[in-house]
């Protein structure tokens, strides 16, 4: 019997933060540092950085649905950025780094709104969500030295005070997604 794999692309900040927290997720199969939506073909991480091709940075997840819902994995997202801050995630600044969900069916899209109608219904954040929601465009991987960065340099400082705390927030949190 075959799983029916679906994909999505977020955009919480730095993908090294979310693409750390994103591999460690029961369901997860694939995760995938990138830039999307923007209007530069296959932009490098310094053309991305200038603010100027209309990227962000993003993880593209392939996840089974069988074992870890839309709904979930955009549950996670939510808790580990702050969906409030316009091209801002702590100190990174820039369009490059704005919150976003990217995607891939029509079902993803209702999703991705009926979360976040409830989100702002709930008063869980005092400003208003800031995230877009879009159909994913003009993707492109990262080079490979950003894919699993965090698992590669845990002892870096960036990894060590901004990643680091994602992970531990994820796995207070959504312990029982975490993959065993």
């Amino acid at each position: 019997m075959t799983s029916s794999f679906e994909t999505i692309t977020l955009g919480g900040g730095c993908f090294w933060c979310t693409e750390a927290v994103f591999v460690q997720v029961r369901g997860i199969v694939d995760v995938e540092s990138g830039y999307s939506n923007g209007h530069v073909r296959q932009p490098s991480y310094e053309d991305v950085c200038t603010g100027t091709t209309g990227h962000n940075e993003v993880v593209k997840l392939v996840y089974d649905p069988a074992v870890i819902s839309t709904r979930e994995v955009l549950e996670i997202f939510f808790v580990i950025h702050d969906p409030t801050t316009l091209n801002r995630q702590g100190n990174d600044t820039g369009t490059q780094y704005r919150s976003g969900i990217y995607f891939s069916s029509p079902a993803q899209q209702a999703v991705a709104q009926e979360v976040m109608a409830e989100m702002a219904a709930s008063g869980v954040y005092s400003r208003p969500l800031v995230t877009e929601v879009l159909p994913l465009d003009n993707y492109s991987a990262a080079e490979d030295y950003h894919q699993d960065f965090f698992a590669r340099n845990p002892n870096q400082g960036y990894c060590m005070a901004v990643a680091a705390p994602k992970v531990a927030k994820f796995r207070k949190t959504f312990s029982r997604l975490q993959k065993p």
